[in-house]
C-alpha cells in the first residue's frame, strides 16, 4: 500500500488537542501507512511557511481563522476539519457534542442540589455560545434560576486581561448563594476559581466550579482541584483520521452533517465536591475541612472558626450532609490520600507524614475502614 503524507494543524497547546492527536496515533498505529508531519502549533497561530509547498497528501487540522482557511484551500489536498468555527464549508469536520456536555453539567450539579447555575462563555468561540445556550434551556428545563457571563474573546484587539479579570469577580459576587458555575473550558473554570480566591469565596461550600475538557495539568493546578468534563476527544481524532483516509482513498464522505462525539462523563474533584449548603455555618466548616485537612485537625478546630456549639454543628451537619463534622473530615482526608497513591511515587510511610497521622499503621487501618482495602492494594488496583 502506498504510504501517505498526512500533516496535522493541531494545536498542541492544551489538553483538548492533545486528545485529538492521541485519536490520530491511535488510527495510524493501526493502519500503519501514513507518515505524519507534525509541529509545534498555538491556537489561532498564523498558517505555517511550509504549507504553501508541502506537497502530501491530506490535512487534519482545526480551521480557526480565516487565514488557514485559505491556505489549505489552495493546497489542493482533502482536508477534514477538527474546530467548530466553520471558516471553510465543503469539508467534513469533526467535533464533540456541546449539548450533551452541557446536559451532564447541568445534572451534575442539579444531582447536589443546585438550584442556582450559571455559566461563563469566551465570546470568541462558537462552541462556548453553543454550551451556554444549551446549558441555560437544561437549567430552565430543571427549574433553575439561570445567570451567565460573556467574556471578551482572549484574542480580541480589546482584551484586557485585568479588566476580564474585574468582571468576572464583580459578577460572581453578585450571584446568589450557593451556585453552580459551569466555565466554557478549563481555562475559563481556572479564572473562576481564581476570583472566588481573591474574594474569600467558599469552593465548593458557596460557589461550586465545573470545567470542560478534563485538561490534567490545569485541573490539578487549580486551588481547589477543578472537576471537568471528559470529551472523548481521541475517538474523535480517530474517526476524524479514518474520514480523511476514505477521501485520500476516493471515497465520497459527506461534508454537510458532522461526526459529532458525545463526552466520556464527569472527572470530579474537589471544585464540585459537594452537595448545595445555604447554612453560612456548615459551608464555612467545609471549607475549613477541605483546606485544612492535612493538619490532622479535630472537630474542636472548626468551633474555632464557627459560632456554634458542638452538638449543634454536629446537628447540622447530620441535616444537610447525613453525616458527622468528623466523617467529613476522614472522609475529605481519605480523597487526598487516594489522590496522592495515585498522582504521586511517594511511600505510604510519606503520605502518612504529609497527611498529619502520627503512625503509617494508623493510615492504613482508617483507609481500609473507609474504602474497603489497604493503600498498597488501592495503588496496585489503580495501576492495573
Amino acid at each position: 500500500m502506498t504510504r501517505r503524507s498526512v500533516a496535522l494543524l493541531i494545536e498542541t497547546s492544551n489538553g483538548y488537542c492533545r486528545g485529538l492527536i492521541e485519536g490520530v496515533i491511535a488510527y495510524t498505529k493501526e493502519k500503519r501507512h501514513w507518515s505524519v508531519y507534525l509541529t509545534e502549533q498555538e491556537r489561532g497561530a498564523a498558517p505555517p511557511n511550509w504549507l504553501r509547498n508541502w506537497g502530501g497528501d491530506g490535512i487534519i487540522a482545526r480551521i480557526e481563522t480565516d487565514a488557514i482557511a485559505r491556505e489549505l484551500k489552495q493546497c489542493g489536498v482533502p482536508v477534514v476539519d477538527l474546530s467548530a468555527a466553520r471558516h471553510v464549508t465543503g469539508v467534513p469536520w469533526a467535533d464533540t457534542d456541546d449539548k450533551e456536555i452541557a446536559r451532564l453539567a447541568v445534572e451534575h450539579f442539579v444531582d447536589r442540589g443546585y438550584r442556582n447555575l450559571a455559566y461563563c462563555g469566551d465570546l470568541g468561540f462558537q462552541w462556548s455560545a453553543k454550551r451556554g445556550e444549551h446549558f441555560g434551556i437544561f437549567a430552565r428545563q430543571a427549574e433553575c434560576s439561570f445567570f451567565d457571563l460573556q467574556s471578551v474573546a482572549r484574542y480580541d484587539s480589546t482584551f484586557d486581561a485585568v479588566a476580564e479579570k474585574r468582571k468576572i469577580m464583580k459578577w460572581i459576587e453578585s450571584l446568589p448563594k450557593p451556585i453552580g458555575i459551569m466555565g466554557c473550558y478549563d481555562f475559563k473554570a481556572q479564572e473562576i476559581l481564581d476570583a472566588c480566591r481573591q474574594l474569600s469565596i467558599a469552593v465548593p461550600g458557596e460557589v461550586a466550579v465545573l470545567g470542560v475538557d478534563n485538561d490534567h495539568l490545569i485541573c490539578e493546578l487549580s486551588e481547589p482541584t477543578l472537576s471537568s468534563i471528559i470529551p472523548d476527544t481521541k475517538r474523535t481524532g480517530y474517526e476524524a483520521a479514518q474520514l480523511l483516509d476514505h477521501m485520500m482513498s476516493g471515497k465520497t464522505v459527506t461534508t454537510e452533517i458532522p461526526f459529532i462525539t458525545p463526552p466520556l462523563g464527569i472527572h470530579q474533584r474537589e471544585s464540585t465536591d459537594t452537595i448545595a449548603i445555604e447554612d453560612e455555618h456548615v459551608a464555612k466548616a467545609l471549607h475549613y475541612i477541605r483546606w485544612h485537612a492535612s493538619e490532622n485537625i479535630r472537630v474542636n478546630d472548626l468551633l474555632s472558626v464557627v459560632p456554634l456549639s458542638r452538638r449543634s454543628l454536629e446537628h447540622r451537619f447530620k441535616k444537610l450532609l447525613g453525616h458527622t463534622p468528623h466523617e467529613e473530615i476522614q472522609r475529605v482526608r481519605m480523597r487526598r490520600v487516594m489522590e496522592l497513591l495515585t498522582m504521586s511515587d511517594l511511600t505510604i510511610n510519606q503520605i502518612a507524614e504529609r497527611l498529619g497521622f502520627d503512625h503509617p499503621e494508623y493510615l492504613g487501618a482508617a483507609f481500609k475502614r473507609e474504602i474497603g482495602m489497604s493503600p498498597a492494594e488501592y495503588r496496585k488496583s489503580w495501576k492495573k
